[in-house]
């Protein structure tokens, strides 16, 4: 019997990026990272008004009412939004929710 992979949830910001094709092509590097790190691509939160950050704040809540214990951003600056990307980040870890990016440039 296999052991089912943990979830990892997604995070990506429209503002982030120039066009919807690079929305797209962010929002579809998800999976594939996902699942190189044995994980299974959950729910993939897509930040549309960066002022709001709605999408945020339902990802963080997600977070803490589930045991889901990562989340993975296209890069870094994708969690720029609502404070600085380390600030974000240090945001979920402290919820206990480790933040990997796909490209780490």
């Amino acid at each position: 019997m296999t052991t089912p992979r943990p979830t990892l949830l997604g995070y990506v910001r429209a503002d982030a990026l120039s066009c919807a094709e690079e929305l797209a092509a962010a929002t579809d590097s998800l999976a594939p990272f996902a699942s190189a790190e044995g994980f299974t691509l959950g729910t993939v939160y897509t930040e549309r008004d960066a002022a709001e950050s709605a999408a945020f704040h339902a990802l963080l809540e997600e977070v803490k009412r589930t045991d889901v214990r990562a989340v993975v951003v296209p890069t870094m600056n994708h969690l720029g939004s609502v404070g600085t990307p380390a600030a974000m980040q240090q945001h979920l870890e402290f919820h206990q929710a480790q933040v990997w990016a796909v490209d780490t440039r």
